[in-house]
């Protein structure tokens, strides 16, 4: 009986090691790979990922280089966006491109090199500085949770 249990713990023991194994090469794999974003009439069609590898000269990576890569591939046109983006900021302090991570039906704005979301409501404003929408009047920090009405341009209790 003693016996069983220690090869139950011992295979436990390696279920667990091989989870952190695989758990740590998926975090090498998402800081090794770069986000595409291919644009048809200046609206974002798919979003692909893309090995640091296919986009770097000398170890440095380059957009551009990416982009190539991406339309040799495929065909299109081809901007870099990163996952990490939101609101002008990278979260891990990389480099922010283009504003906003880009999604499918998101437009790219050449003038402001950003990616912005369709608008959510006829009323809400983009915020120049995120290139964000955001409603005309604030969210209540209480209460809630809330919904816009578009009707009455206001938050509603739901």
């Amino acid at each position: 009986m003693r016996e069983v249990a220690e090869e139950q713990a011992a295979q436990l023991q390696a279920q667990a090691d091989t989870q952190s194994t695989l758990s740590r090469q998926a975090a090498h794999l998402r800081h090794n790979m770069a986000h595409f974003a291919e644009l048809v009439n200046g609206i974002v069609a798919r979003v692909i990922v893309v090995s640091n590898a296919d986009t770097a000269s000398n170890g440095v990576e380059d957009g551009a280089i990416g982009a190539a890569f991406c339309h040799n591939l495929l065909g299109g046109e081809w901007l870099q966006t990163s996952y990490n983006t939101f609101g002008g900021i990278h979260n891990g302090g990389g480099i922010p491109y283009r504003k906003n991570y880009a999604g499918i039906g998101f437009t790219y704005d050449t003038a402001r090199d950003a990616f912005i979301a369709p608008q959510p409501f006829a009323s809400w404003v983009l915020d120049e500085a995120t290139c964000r929408w955001g409603a005309p009047v604030p969210m209540p920090s209480e209460g809630g949770p809330w919904a816009w009405d578009e009707g009455t341009e206001s938050w509603t209790a739901v």
